[in-house]
């Protein structure tokens, strides 16, 4: 059966640095240039769920219970982030949508109790965003 998907949107700004510590300086400039330096983003992350609608409600999802949730887990830790900096689970691992995407999955995927998290999809600019569907079952 198929479901419909309902997706909210949250708004962060955080900041970031590219590089490899194992590089030298001129690699890092090579590969990274100016995101080598230190730079922010207004960030949209979208979440998406999906699953049966529950017959009393006529929801998928409880929204004010997933804002909590996804705000509590994610938004509130990444807004005014150092994001390499602050979170640990960055120490070892490039600030990229791409893994911001995987970590926040992590952090709110097995506490939603209504339908299933389907997507998430993070807008860094205006011509860019990056989609994650979750991990290989």
């Amino acid at each position: 059966m198929t479901y419909p998907i309902i997706t909210k949107k949250y708004h962060f700004c955080s900041s970031h640095k590219y590089g490899n510590d194992s590089w030298s300086e001129k690699k890092n400039l090579e590969v990274f240039g100016k995101d080598y330096n230190n730079h922010g983003h207004n960030y949209i992350l979208e979440v998406s769920i999906t699953g049966p609608i529950d017959p009393g409600s006529g929801w998928l999802v409880d929204l004010q219970k997933l804002n909590k949730l996804v705000k509590k887990k994610v938004v509130d830790v990444l807004d005014h982030a150092q994001i390499e900096i602050d979170i640990e689970w960055f120490k070892d691992r490039q600030p990229s949508s791409e893994n911001i995407l995987i970590w926040a999955w992590g952090k709110i995927s097995s506490e939603i109790q209504e339908g299933k998290l389907h997507r998430l999809r993070l807008v860094e600019t205006h011509s860019i965003y990056t989609d994650f569907y979750g991990p290989a079952e």
